[in-house]
């Protein structure tokens, strides 16, 4: 008999479920989806599915798929996990600014030396 996870226990499966996320790395920016700040929800239902929300930086972003299996594969992961279904969203649409300041990735400050207005 399988019992209905609680609340307490839902919550602990979705902290373990976005734990589990920082083992799928966005394949252009190598780094992982929660620091990129490409998650934008995590839950466990009481039937012990993992509800992930997820972005990538643009839209029709050819690794989408690739990303997608990964968020899938790692919420699976985790032990008391059932199922997990995930959706991709671009309302917000992501910027830079909602990375976590936990990533190497650092954006562009200066012009290119030989940049050229025209």
């Amino acid at each position: 008999m399988n019992l209905a996870p609680g609340p307490e226990d839902r919550q602990s499966l979705a902290d373990a479920v976005r734990d589990a996320l920082r083992g799928v790395i966005d394949p252009e920016l190598g780094e992982n989806l929660i620091d990129l700040g490409l998650i934008y929800f995590v839950a466990v239902d009481d039937r012990a599915t993992a509800h992930v929300v997820m972005t990538t930086t643009t839209q029709g972003c050819p690794a989408v798929g690739y990303l997608k299996d990964g968020v899938q594969r790692a919420a699976l992961a985790v032990p008391g996990v059932q199922a997990a279904e995930v959706a991709v969203t671009y309302d917000p649409p992501w910027t830079p600014d909602m990375m976590s300041g936990q990533t190497g990735y650092r954006r562009p400050t200066a012009k290119p030396r030989f940049w050229r207005p025209w």
